[in-house]
C-alpha cells in the first residue's frame, strides 16, 4: 500500500508581479520570528517601513525575470516534483512553499483527505538554518496540531555534506566547468551573523577569523550555516581538482544594517574584476532551484556590476533544478529521511 507521501518544500514565489501580491508575500515572509529574530512590536514597525518601498522596487525585479509560464522557482520546483514522482515509490509527491501557495497547510490536509498516515517532509535547502528549515519544521507542527491531523512526519536532514547531493552538484556544473573561465565564485545565500551566533553552543564560534569555519567541530558544524557552506565548497571543488586561486567563497542577499557573514558577494565580484579576472562562473549551491536571488541578483545585477568594475562576462551556472542527477540524488537521501521528533 502507498501510503507514504513526499512535500517537497521551497522557500516561495509572489503569485504575481503586480505590487500588491508582492507585498502580500513578503509581508508574510518578513513576519516570520525565524526570518527576523526581533519580538514582534518591532519586527511588525520594521516590515512596515520595508513595505513602503520594497514591493515596488521587488515586484520590478520579479517582473525581469518572470517566465510565461509563471514563477522561475515555482515553475522550476513543478518540474522536480513531476520528475520525483517517477521516482518516488511510496506514495503520491506533493509540492508546497513556506510562503505563498500552495501553502504547507494545504498541502498536509490534501494529503490527510486521502488517506495518506505517513509524510516525508523535505525542505529544499542543503544547509541548516533557522530561517530555512526550521520555520518549515515549525510550520508542519503547527498545521498538524491546530488542524489535528494524524499524520506521522519523517524529516529530510539538511545535506550539504552528503555524497549524492554533492555527486549532482559536481555533474550539473561539469559542462559549465568545461569551457575557459578566469574564476569560479560560489555564491551562498548570507544571514545575519546573529543567527549563527545563537546556534553556538561553544561560545566562541563565529568569531570572525578567516578560518574560524575552516576548522569548525563536528558539534558546531551541525548548525552553523557558514561552515556547512564552506564545508560544501571545499568538498565540490576538491571533487573538481579546482587549484586554491581558481574559485572562492562569498555570500549574497543582504537586507537591512545588520552584520551579515562575509564576504559579500557583490564586494567579492569587484575584487574579482579589479584583480584582472575577465570571465568568471558563478554558482549558487544554497539553491536548488533558480529563483529571483539567482536569475535576479547574480544573473542581471550581479553581471552588471562586474562589468562596471572592469570584468568583461559573468556566467551564471544553472542551479540543480530538475538535473537527472539531482533527481536520483533527492530520492535516494528522501529514502533515509527519520521520523521527525
Amino acid at each position: 500500500m502507498k501510503d507514504q507521501a513526499l512535500l517537497l518544500v521551497n522557500l516561495g514565489s509572489p503569485a504575481s508581479t503586480e505590487v500588491a501580491d508582492v507585498r502580500r508575500y513578503l509581508n508574510q515572509f518578513l513576519m516570520d520570528p525565524y526570518v527576523i529574530d526581533l519580538p514582534w512590536p518591532v519586527r511588525r514597525l520594521l516590515v512596515s517601513l520595508i513595505l513602503i518601498r520594497r514591493p515596488r522596487d521587488s515586484a520590478h525585479a520579479y517582473a525581469s525575470i518572470w517566465w510565461e509560464q509563471g514563477s522561475p522557482l515555482v515553475v522550476l520546483s513543478q518540474r522536480l516534483q513531476q520528475a520525483m514522482a517517477n521516482a518516488w515509490r511510496h506514495g503520491p509527491v506533493e509540492l508546497a512553499m513556506r510562503y505563498g501557495e500552495p501553502s504547507i497547510e494545504t498541502q498536509l490536509c490534501k494529503l490527510a483527505d486521502q488517506g495518506i498516515t505517513r509524510v516525508t517532509l523535505a525542505p529544499l535547502y542543503p544547509q541548516f538554518a533557522d530561517s530555512t528549515v526550521t520555520t518549515v519544521i515549525e510550520e508542519a507542527r503547527r498545521v498538524l496540531r491546530e488542524r489535528k491531523l494524524a499524520l506521522e512526519l519523517s524529516l529530510l536532514q539538511p545535506f550539504y555534506d552528503q555524497p549524492e547531493y554533492l555527486d549532482a552538484l559536481v555533474a550539473s556544473a561539469k559542462p559549465h566547468l568545461a569551457q575557459d573561465y578566469d574564476h569560479l565564485l560560489l555564491s551562498f545565500h548570507g544571514l545575519p551573523e546573529r543567527h549563527l551566533k545563537k546556534l553556538d553552543l561553544t561560545g566562541s564560534h563565529c568569531c570572525g577569523a578567516a578560518d574560524c569555519c575552516a576548522t569548525a567541530p563536528a558539534e558546531v558544524l551541525q548548525h552553523c550555516y557558514r561552515a556547512q557552506c564552506m564545508h560544501s565548497a571545499e568538498v565540490f571543488a576538491a571533487q573538481l581538482g579546482l587549484p586554491a586561486d581558481k574559485w572562492s567563497v562569498s555570500f549574497q542577499s543582504r537586507l537591512g544594517r545588520a552584520k551579515w557573514i562575509e564576504p559579500y558577494t557583490e564586494q567579492r565580484l569587484e575584487e574579482l574584476a579589479r584583480q584582472g579576472v575577465k570571465k568568471v562562473l558563478v554558482m549558487c549551491p544554497a539553491f536548488v532551484a533558480d529563483c529571483i536571488e539567482t536569475l535576479e541578483e547574480i544573473g542581471d545585477r550581479g553581471s552588471e556590476q562586474f562589468r562596471s568594475a572592469g570584468g568583461e562576462e559573468l556566467v551564471l551556472v544553472p542551479c540543480l533544478n530538475d538535473h537527472p542527477d539531482w533527481v536520483a540524488a533527492l530520492n535516494s537521501l528522501c529514502e533515509r529521511a527519520q521520523p521527525l521528533k
